[in-house]
C-alpha cells in the first residue's frame, strides 16, 4: 500500500476523488466550511495550493467516503487479521501440517517491523527558522479557542519502558513556539505525561503530520494499551515502517511524513485550551491542558499539510473510524470469547452507544460480555451498551433496538452504573470525565408486541410524536430550562403503557428524520443516572428494577454545550465563491450544518 501521502494523492488523481482548488482560501474558516460542504454532498478529496498566509498546500477529505478508505488501506490488513485469528483458533494442538499451512503467516510477520536510517524525506529540509506560523493551521468554527492542528499524529513514549503511543490528538496554536496537547486522562499519551510529571523525568513530544495512511488509521485505533501502533501501521501498509533519526531529538520520525514538528512537554504547566468543535457535534469547553514548548520542525521537500474538520456526523472521522471496526472486528471474539459481534455507532460519537451480539448459555452470561466490554480499553469508555444474543445486523440500529425491545424485561434487564468515568468530550454527566453508564439485555424469546402506530392523548405541553420504530416514541416536550421534570410527567396516566421505550426531545420530526439523526439526538443529550425515567421503580436484592414505559430525556440541558453552526459571513462567501474554487464544475455544495444527519 501507500508509503506516503505523495502516492496516496496519486492514486485519488487516477481514480478522480481529488479536486485541486486553486483559488486563494483563507485557513480561517474558509477552508473548513468548503471541507464541510464537499463531504456532506459525498464529494472528493480536496487540494488547496493558495492558502493565504503558508506556502504549504493543505489537503483535506482524504478520507471522506468509503471508496477513498478502501483506496488508502486495501484490505490487506483485514484479511491478514482473519487469518492470525483463525490459525489462533484451529492451531492447537499444533502439527506439522498445521504449521506449514501457516507458512504465509510467518512470512508476512517477518516484514512488518521498523527500520531505522539516518536519513528519511522528512529530514529534506531542517530550516531553524521555521515556527509553527509558517503553517497553514486551520480554525474549523467560528466560537473556538484558535487555529488547531487537527490531523497530528502525536508520538510518545513511557518515561520508564520506553514503549510508544500514538494518538491523534488535536494541538492548539497558541503562539509560534507552543502546541497545547489535549492528553486526555483516557488516553497513552496522557498516562505518559503523568508518569514522567511524577518522576520529574524531561518529556519529549513528537507530532507527525502526513505520512503512509497507515500511520493515521494505527494512531486512531483502539488497541490494547502494550500493543506499539507502529507494529499495526507496518503491518496495515505490508511494509517495514522507514524511520528517521534527526541529530539531537529524542524520538525518531516516520520517514515518509510530510512535517515533523519536536519538542517537550512543559513540566506541570497547564494553559487553557479550546473550545474546540468536536466530533459529537458541539464545542468543547475550555479546560487546561499540558502545553509543548516546539524546538523545531523538519519537512520534505514540496511538503503539503494535512487537515481535517470534525463537527457534526458523518464527517471524515466517521467514515475512517467504521473502517477501523470492521478491520478490528475479528479480534473481538478473540479477545471477548463471549462476544460473537460488537458495533459502536459513529453517529453518536462512538462512545456514547454500542451494541454487541453475545452468547447466553446459561442464565445471564450475557452479564459477562456486557462487563467485559465496559472494562476493555477504550471501549470502557462507552456510556450505553445493547445486547443480545439473536441474530441481527448490528448495523441495521432500528432493526437492533426493535429485537431489543420486543425482549427485554426491564425490571431485570435494564443496568446503570453511577459515579463512573466518561469520555471527556461528552459533557452530559455532572462534571467532565464523570458520569455514568447502562446496559440493556434484550435475550430470548419476545415478550412483548410492540406497537407500531401511536393512537393515544399526550398530556398538555406535548405537541407531538413520533414513531422511531416499533416500542420507541419519539415524543416533542418543552424545554428543559422550563420543565425540568417533564419526564416525570409522561408517565402519569395510561397512554404510554404499551410503549417500552419513550424518548423525549425537542423536536420530534427532526429527531426521527433519519436513523443518523435520532442515534445523534438521543444519544448524546443524556446520561443514563440523571436522565432515564420509568413508571415504577423498587429495590429487588439491592437492584434498581425499572418497570416500563421507560422514558430517556434526551432535550438539550443546562450546562451543555453550544451545538455546532457554520458562522453565518463565512458560508456566504463561500456560496458566493463556489464557482470560483472549482472552476470546471461537478462538486456538489452541500449543507455544512446538516452534514449527512439527514441524508442516511
Amino acid at each position: 500500500m501507500h508509503r506516503n501521502l505523495g502516492s496516496f494523492l496519486e492514486a485519488l488523481r487516477r481514480s478522480g476523488d481529488l479536486v485541486e482548488v486553486d483559488a486563494r482560501v483563507d485557513p480561517r474558516l474558509e477552508v473548513a466550511e468548503i471541507h464541510r460542504r464537499v463531504i456532506a454532498g459525498g464529494g472528493p478529496a480536496l487540494l488547496f495550493h493558495n492558502p493565504i498566509g503558508s506556502s504549504f498546500p493543505i489537503v483535506t477529505n482524504l478520507f471522506g467516503t468509503q471508496r477513498r478508505v478502501q483506496i488508502g488501506f486495501g484490505d490487506h490488513g483485514q484479511k491478514f487479521l482473519s487469518r492470525l485469528v483463525h490459525l489462533a483458533e484451529t492451531m492447537v494442538p499444533p502439527s506439522l501440517p498445521k504449521m506449514w499451512g501457516a507458512r504465509d503467516v510467518a512470512g508476512t510477520l517477518l516484514k512488518v517491523g521498523m527500520r531505522k536510517r539516518r536519513a528519511g524525506a522528512v529530514l529534506e529540509v531542517q530550516d531553524p527558522q521555521l515556527d509553527l506560523d509558517a503553517l497553514p493551521v486551520i480554525t474549523c468554527w467560528p466560537e473556538v479557542g484558535g487555529p488547531f492542528i487537527t490531523l497530528p499524529v502525536v508520538y510518545t513514549e513511557h518515561p520508564v519502558d520506553g514503549r510508544h503511543n500514538l494518538g491523534i490528538y488535536r494541538l492548539q496554536r497558541h503562539d509560534s513556539e507552543h502546541l497545547g496537547l489535549h492528553f486526555q486522562i483516557h488516553k497513552g499519551s496522557g498516562y505518559h505525561l503523568m508518569e514522567a510529571e511524577r518522576l520529574q523525568r524531561h518529556f519529549p513530544v513528537t507530532c507527525l503530520l502526513g505520512g503512509p495512511p497507515a500511520l493515521i488509521a494505527s494512531a486512531v485505533a483502539p488497541l490494547p494499551e502494550n500493543v506499539g501502533e507502529l507494529l499495526l501501521a507496518s503491518l496495515l501498509q505490508g511494509a517495514p515502517l522507514r524511520m528517521a533519526q534527526a541529530d539531537g531529538v529524542a524520538h525518531p520520525f516516520v520517514a515518509e511524513c510530510e512535517f515533523a514538528i519536536h519538542g517537550s512537554a512543559i513540566p506541570g504547566v497547564r494553559w487553557p485550551e479550546g473550545p474546540f468543535g468536536d466530533h459529537y457535534g458541539y464545542y468543547s469547553l475550555q479546560h487546561d491542558y499540558p502545553v509543548m514548548k516546539v524546538d523545531g520542525i523538519t519537512h520534505r521537500r514540496g511538503a503539503i499539510y494535512p487537515a481535517t474538520v470534525v463537527g457534526k456526523p458523518r464527517q471524515e472521522d466517521f467514515f475512517l473510524g467504521d473502517f477501523l471496526q470492521e478491520l478490528l472486528s475479528p479480534l473481538f471474539p478473540l479477545v471477548m470469547p463471549t462476544v460473537r459481534d460488537l458495533w459502536s455507532y459513529g453517529e453518536t460519537g462512538y462512545h456514547s452507544l454500542a451494541a454487541a451480539r453475545v452468547t447466553d448459555r446459561y442464565p445471564r452470561e450475557a452479564m459477562v460480555s456486557a462487563f467485559r466490554i465496559l472494562g476493555e480499553g477504550q471501549l470502557s469508555l462507552t456510556k450505553f451498551l445493547l445486547l443480545t444474543d439473536g441474530d441481527v445486523d448490528l448495523h441495521d440500529f432500528p432493526a437492533t433496538l426493535e429485537y431489543i425491545l420486543a425482549r427485554a424485561d426491564f425490571r431485570s434487564d435494564l443496568h446503570i452504573i453511577a459515579c463512573t468515568s466518561m469520555d471527556t468530550l461528552d459533557y452530559s454527566g455532572p462534571r467532565v470525565n464523570e458520569g455514568s453508564k447502562g446496559f440493556l439485555l434484550g435475550l430470548g424469546d419476545p415478550i412483548r408486541k410492540l406497537p407500531r402506530e401511536f393512537e393515544g392523548q399526550l398530556p398538555d405541553g406535548f405537541p407531538g410524536a413520533e414513531v422511531y420504530c416499533p416500542g420507541c416514541l419519539v415524543i416533542e416536550g418543552p424545554s428543559h430550562a422550563d420543565q425540568p421534570q417533564a419526564a416525570q410527567g409522561l408517565l402519569e396516566g395510561s397512554a404510554l403503557e404499551e410503549w417500552p421505550l419513550v424518548v423525549l426531545v425537542d423536536d420530534a420530526v427532526s429527531a426521527t428524520r433519519s436513523d443518523a439523526r435520532f442515534l445523534w439526538t438521543t444519544f448524546t443529550r443524556f446520561e443514563p443516572a440523571a436522565d432515564i425515567y420509568s413508571s415504577a421503580t423498587e429495590v429487588v436484592r439491592n437492584h434498581l428494577a425499572h418497570h416500563p414505559p421507560v422514558v430517556i430525556d434526551a432535550r438539550m440541558k443546562a450546562g451543555y454545550p453550544d451545538e455546532l453552526f457554520c458562522d453565518p459571513e463565512t458560508s456566504a462567501t463561500v456560496e458566493s465563491r463556489w464557482s470560483e474554487y472549482f472552476p470546471a464544475g461537478g462538486v456538489e455544495m452541500g449543507d455544512s450544518d446538516v452534514g449527512h444527519l439527514d441524508q442516511l
